[in-house]
């Protein structure tokens, strides 16, 4: 009988392959099917961005309408293409989080070996602020997006002998793409002084071709000029772009605290959005155990990368608290690095015994399945039934399309946001009547059903409650409210 040999098994050969496919597999079913499911509506932000993006124009545009303007001309394409429901607001976000999760498995299999890569990717795509980005109607994604498409590129290009022009290009490209995302103006400049100041990285540019060189100049002092040039004739612009709305230098150290808060609020939830904690207490144990078994190498470019993120979210956030989820990227990296320690703490005990790694997968299956699993059931259960969360998300869009048709007029007052958005709505799908004065409405001769969003202070003549529209939601439930004519005998 021969001897059994592990390395020639098919599944010990074929292990990684097999592995990044289930991840794929798994990653594309959750991202396109959880928003489906949780959060249980919209937010006041995923509605401003939907209205942002439906009234965008070849003409704002040259006005100087800019920001976020890549995340918002996608976003427009989508409710073109498929109408105004909530998931088709959510469609950019899932569509760039796969392609982020895409670009951080291969940036993670770059630096890593393939076994702290895959096990690394697993975490970062299937934690809870990785999820909430991705199923988020906002341009919020695009904050971490490009940050690592640019962060691959970089090492696609740098360290290569002949790298190819393609990536320069792309390099180029995303590099003048994303100083539309308000407060990236300052990674571009911190890029460009990098790049200047480290003597390998101007080895490695004046090393590529020259026809790639001077594309890519030309290509970033054309697309910078414009955006100057657009940038000088809005100082609201302007100033979205650089800081935040109303921002002001005492509150810096509030912003942190604020935008960092959710990460580590293990305790109970906080007001707002974020379903705290973003990062499980396991998660940030493990980063950093990844941080502290790098303290010898710091000078490393990973390490040093992981490390000037860190201080770049810091800076961000107290520009505006939202920015502190860049905080992913670094994380991800730092719990690459915890988990390359721990492996090789683990090997380190079995040098010479081979069965030592297959019996590894037993600990450290268990390891990922006390981190994914309860943090897929905190993201899902706690967005639909923690109230102080679920409360900050609307399902007004999914009532309305369900209970209302064209012959009936609906009125919301005293609420700006609300009635843009349907007023998007109204537009896109012709699906309803809006009102924008109730007055105008009693003049006319015919009769039709009148729908309020909330309970009406004051009817047109001889119109009765008929009918009360409720939400699952446990505060504020009655959201619709339907009156009909008839005069009483």
């Amino acid at each position: 009988m021969s001897k059994l040999v592990i390395s020639r098994l098919f599944l010990y050969r074929y292990r990684f392959y097999i592995g990044y496919i289930l991840l794929g597999l798994a990653f594309t079913a959750l991202l396109f099917g959880i928003p489906l499911i949780s959060p249980a509506g919209l937010s006041e932000a995923e509605m401003a961005s939907a209205v942002s993006s439906y009234n965008l124009h070849f003409s704002s545009v040259t006005s100087g309408d800019l920001v976020d303007l890549p995340y918002h001309v996608l976003q427009k394409l989508c409710i073109l293409a498929f109408g105004m429901t909530p998931y088709v607001i959510k469609l950019p976000s899932i569509l760039i989080g796969l392609l982020l999760g895409l670009l951080l498995i291969l940036l993670l299999n770059r630096w890593f070996k393939s076994n702290v890569a895959l096990l690394a990717s697993i975490l970062a795509v299937l934690s809870t602020s990785f999820l909430y980005l991705a199923g988020s109607g906002t341009p919020l994604i695009m904050l971490v997006f490009w940050p690592t498409l640019l962060l691959w590129l970089g090492s696609k290009i740098q360290g290569e002998k002949s790298p190819n022009p393609i990536f320069c290009y792309v390099f180029a490209l995303a590099l003048l793409l994303s100083i539309y995302t308000p407060h990236l103006i300052y990674l571009v400049l911190f890029i460009i002084f990098f790049t200047l100041w480290n003597p390998h990285l101007r080895f490695t540019v004046k090393s590529l071709p020259k026809v790639p060189l001077i594309a890519m100049g030309i290509l970033l002092l054309a697309g910078f000029a414009m955006w100057l040039t657009n940038l000088f004739s809005s100082s609201s612009v302007a100033l979205s772009l650089f800081f935040a709305k109303d921002f002001s230098f005492s509150q810096v150290f509030s912003n942190i605290k604020t935008g960092f808060l959710p990460f580590f609020m293990w305790k109970k939830p906080l007001d707002g959005v974020y379903l705290s904690p973003l990062i499980g207490l396991a998660e940030f144990a493990l980063a950093l155990t990844g941080l502290f078994s790098t303290r010898k190498g710091f000078l490393a470019s990973r390490n040093a990368i992981a490390s000037c993120f860190i201080v770049f979210s810091v800076l961000l956030a107290g520009l505006v608290p939202d920015s502190a989820l860049l905080l992913l990227l670094p994380f991800a990296i730092l719990t690459a690095h915890g988990l390359r320690y721990l492996l090789e703490k683990w090997y380190g005990l079995f040098p010479e015994n081979p069965y030592a790694r297959i019996f590894a997968i037993f600990p450290l299956g268990i390891l990922l399945s006390l981190m994914i699993i309860p943090s897929l059931n905190h993201y899902v259960y706690g967005y639909r039934y923690t109230p102080i969360v679920a409360s900050e998300f609307s399902s007004d869009l999914s009532l309305v399309s369900s209970s209302l048709d064209d012959e009936t007029y609906l009125y919301i007052a005293d609420d700006p946001l609300t009635y843009r958005f349907f007023e998007v709505y109204e537009d896109r799908t012709h699906a309803i009547n809006l009102l924008s004065d109730l007055s105008l409405f009693e003049k006319t001769s015919a009769k039709p059903t009148l729908a309020t969003l909330g309970k009406a202070a004051s009817l047109p003549e001889h119109y009765h409650l008929t009918q009360i529209i409720t939400s699952p939601k446990s505060d504020n439930s009655d959201r619709i409210y339907i009156y009909r004519y008839f005069v009483n005998n």
